[in-house]
């Protein structure tokens, strides 16, 4: 039995660390073996093979696992019947999971945990033994447990949970988490939103029991399903605090998280704040800190991705890392902002459904309309984070329907000339342009005067490797070979988007992976915010070209020669060329020689916008 146990143990380690890898992409450099997070690390992007649910083969993908949809139960939660889903297992164990520990359950019982298993797509079982008032530990950096926030000069603030059908155990224990370490002072309310639940203890236990917590806690429920941008308008809509901080329902509050988001809007009312999300193992419910040297983004498809921090937040971070930094985009799962101001600007877009994009355009519009967007590293909240969803999206289309249109309304209103771009990479938003009505959130922008999306890219996120006006935009094609320069992996599947750098035939059409940027400042950028890079340039005799996250540093930059249409590498003064016979699968550097062939590359241009 005790070596069963540290199987379970070595096993549930070893699956949490590597979920916390793929959650949260980071790459570390093979050359620092005893980095930390105030090292530099290259965040990627998440690519769960287990997310069929709700991932389509264009890449459409959770980040931050938001609640969904309609529930199928005759395709998700097989072998379950009513008592079944309508029962609450939750009965705690001594010391399960206390300090974020991980609950391992033995193997006698891995047929129930697998069966219960599908009602939310995490582990139930270990959930349901951990109490909803379970202790965690103070992850949070030296420099952040020792600084002052006065309390007392702090905006209070009303919590705002949206649920459908979610655990007992887990939902509880994200109310309790909020209680328990959060100043009293600073907490108004506690809202709890359900979109139309069906299961029984969500009903009248559930209002008992909140109705006896030492905070004020309200349920206010919608009779049909809603989704989530509309039920959190509706918990907003009866907030009294003076500002509104935002949760999901599967979430634990660490020691010290509220005080740095209503500090930084105390100190500007139009800032809109957010936390670093830390993970909570869906398997075992271990709490696992998180990396703070990542902000958030976005791709090509407008889906929301971690990436390394820009070099003013890095340096920034040097001279005080309890400091909020900057970010081009939220998750949009979890943040505080003022009340007055979250109306001011235009709360949500009604006529976005369910969710999706929603935090892309708030995002846009609270930088482009006079506020910032910033993520306290203070501020720690774990998430659970499942691999796949116990839900999909109501109405025909399901995911990929809802989910273009709310694009297609987010790219219309706010990216001006991108838009143009944001279509021509996706023919389905494309195709649904027109059925979305926007007139009002085009007045709105109007009437905030708000800044044009060039301003955003120049002044919010330098860092990007979208095309511009000035940048060139398109194919690299090899003279002799004839084929394209191709970003490895295809775009909407697991493959790494890092690796051997290669030439394939050229595709006619608009192919996400053969197009690139090449900036003034000598970045050959392409999309997921990857590089042409020679890491080993100026220590192999035989350099390898790679594509890999971009990083700003001298080895990845590059100048063209037009005569010799030669692309060298600045750092090594070598050439690109074609593989070496060492190293056969990517491309190499060489030194320059312009009478050889194969060192010869045309630049394509791609028109990407209607006024070019």
């Amino acid at each position: 039995m005790g070596l069963c146990r540290r199987r379970w143990r070595v096993l549930g380690f070893a699956l949490g660390v590597l979920f916390f890898i793929l959650i949260i992409h980071i790459h570390v450099p093979k050359a620092q073996k005893d980095v930390t997070d105030d090292d530099i690390m290259i965040p990627l992007k998440s690519r769960h093979k287990n997310q069929e649910e709700y991932i389509d083969k264009r890449g459409i993908h959770v980040v931050v696992g938001h609640y969904l949809g309609d529930e199928v139960p005759g395709k998700t939660t097989p072998n379950l019947t009513h008592e079944l889903l309508n029962s609450n297992g939750y009965s705690p164990q001594p010391h399960a999971g206390e300090m974020g520990n991980p609950v391992q359950i033995p193997a006698w019982e891995a047929a129930r945990m697998q069966q219960l298993y599908h009602i939310n797509k995490f582990n139930l079982l270990a959930s349901d033994r951990i109490s909803v008032n379970r202790s965690l530990p103070d992850v949070r950096k030296k420099q952040c447990q020792g600084k002052d926030y006065q309390v007392d000069r702090l905006p209070s603030t009303s919590i705002i949970i949206v649920f459908h059908n979610e655990a007992w155990s887990t939902l509880l224990r994200t109310v309790h988490s909020v209680i328990n370490r959060s100043p009293r002072r600073l907490l108004k309310e506690i809202i709890m939103v359900d979109d139309a639940s069906e299961r029984d203890f969500l009903k009248k236990p559930l209002e008992d029991y909140v109705a006896k917590l030492s905070v004020p806690v309200r349920v206010i429920r919608s009779d049909v399903r809603t989704g989530l941008i509309r039920a959190r308008l509706l918990g907003a809509q009866v907030a009294q605090g003076d500002t509104l901080t935002f949760l999901d329902a599967h979430c634990e509050a660490t020691t010290g998280w509220l005080e740095p988001l209503l500090s930084g809007i105390a100190e500007d009312r139009t800032r809109v704040v957010c936390p670093i999300i830390d993970i909570i193992n869906d398997d075992n419910f271990q709490y696992v800190r998180s990396f703070e040297l990542h902000w958030g983004a976005f791709n090509w498809n407008l889906h929301f991705r971690w990436y390394a921090l820009g070099h003013r937040e890095v340096d920034q971070r040097k001279k005080d890392t309890t400091k909020a930094y900057r970010t081009p985009a939220m998750a949009g799962g979890l943040f505080s902002i003022e009340k007055d101001f979250f109306y001011q600007i235009g709360s949500y877009d009604r006529n976005m459904d369910v969710w999706g994009g929603e935090n892309l355009e708030m995002s846009f519009r609270v930088w482009m309309c006079g506020g910032s967007v910033e993520i306290a590293p203070c501020s720690h909240v774990g998430h659970v984070f499942r691999k796949s969803s116990p839900y999909t999206f109501p109405g025909k289309g399901g995911v990929g329907s809802i989910l273009y249109r709310n694009l297609a309304r987010v790219a219309t209103v706010w990216l001006d000339d991108w838009a143009d771009f944001y279509f021509k990479m996706n023919p389905e938003a494309d195709r649904v342009r027109d059925e979305v009505n926007v007139r009002e959130r085009l007045v709105l922008r109007n009437r905030m005067q708000c800044q044009d999306f060039q301003w955003y890219l120049d002044n919010v996120w330098p860092e990007h490797f979208l095309p511009t006006k000035d940048r060139f935009f398109g194919k690299i094609r090899h003279e002799q070979k004839g084929g394209c320069l191709q970003k490895p992996g295809i775009i909407g599947t697991a493959s790494q988007p890092t690796g051997p750098t290669v030439i394939k035939d050229c595709v006619i059409e608009a192919f996400q992976p053969q197009l690139f940027v090449f900036t003034k400042k000598g970045y050959i950028m392409t999309d997921e915010s990857v590089c042409l890079d020679a890491p080993d340039a100026s220590s192999s005799k035989d350099p390898q070209v790679r594509i890999m996250a971009c990083n700003e540093l001298p080895r990845q930059k590059w100048t063209y020669d037009e005569p010799s249409k030669q692309i060298r590498h600045v750092q090594s003064g070598l050439c690109l060329d074609l593989p070496s016979q060492t190293h056969p699968d990517t491309l190499s550097l060489q030194l320059c020689d312009s009478t050889l062939r194969s060192q010869r590359w045309i630049f394509e241009d791609v028109k990407w916008s209607r006024n070019q």
